[in-house]
């Protein structure tokens, strides 16, 4: 696959409606829309649909279910590759699911593999067991949701990344550690990372103030911060700046070898 030079990513930095699929997609769906011809790609906040709540067997969507084939339907329209996570029943098991979809119809998918035991996410979940690279436009991206910025083992740039994607609900409390976690994974990887984040308040009383962000290999901010602020906002990104600085500083040939078990 030939790849895109410059490739445009957009994060909905959105407030959502608690355990209300229906009303998420439709506030979501214009904005999208809204959108045609100027992005390649459209990261939405994890749980995008239902806000992060342990309702799993309530919530719970198939993978032929109203929101995938939502994603599905609304990507084709606009040309728009769409990701964000969703709560998927899957044989008798509730995941975390990073769906990514594409206007070819192609569908990729990320079970969230370290679940936050502390909100009791791994009681209602399954946690995924093996890492998702996607090849979009040329670009090789990993898909990770919130809770796996902490872990750098997982996140591990093996020669096969060039973007790490991040979705999140990310409590206000712990603002500081989620900007430094996503500025640490693209310098010691050598990648572009993207982080989206929520706003609003969910059904826990739990505060989120965005601060969706996107660095380069550098750890330098592409994107403008944006505190408490409703709103999608697009960042180009380079592979040809990407590929000048690996070649330049090419840290990835002294990694140490190691597999994850």
């Amino acid at each position: 696959m030939e790849t895109q030079e410059i490739l445009r990513i957009t994060l909905a930095q959105v407030d959502l409606v608690w355990e209300n699929p229906g009303q998420n997609r439709k506030n979501l769906e214009m904005q999208i829309r809204q959108l045609t011809g100027q992005s390649d790609l459209v990261i939405l906040p994890e749980t995008f649909t239902t806000g992060f709540s342990m309702h799993a067997a309530d919530l719970a969507e198939p993978m032929d279910g109203p929101t995938v084939t939502w994603m599905l339907n609304l990507s084709r329209e606009t040309g728009i590759a769409i990701g964000g996570s969703v709560i998927i029943a899957d044989k008798d098991l509730f995941y975390n699911r990073f769906v990514f979809v594409t206007p070819a119809g192609e569908i990729s998918c990320y079970d969230k593999r370290h679940l936050f035991s502390i909100g009791g996410e791994s009681i209602s979940f399954t946690a995924g067991d093996h890492r998702m690279i996607i090849n979009f436009l040329g670009w090789r991206i990993a898909l990770f949701t919130c809770y796996d910025v902490r872990f750098p083992v997982w996140c591990r740039n093996v020669n096969d990344t060039d973007l790490m994607i991040f979705t999140a609900n990310w409590p206000a409390s712990r603002n500081e550690v989620w900007k430094i976690l996503l500025k640490a994974r693209a310098i010691e990887n050598q990648v572009y990372v993207a982080g989206i984040n929520r706003i609003g308040k969910d059904g826990n009383d739990i505060s989120y103030i965005g601060e969706s962000q996107i660095f380069n290999a550098r750890g330098e901010l592409l994107s403008e911060s944006n505190v408490n602020n409703e709103g999608f906002f697009t960042c180009e990104i380079s592979r040809k700046e990407l590929n000048d600085f690996r070649e330049k500083f090419p840290v990835a040939k002294d990694a140490d070898q190691f597999l994850i078990i």
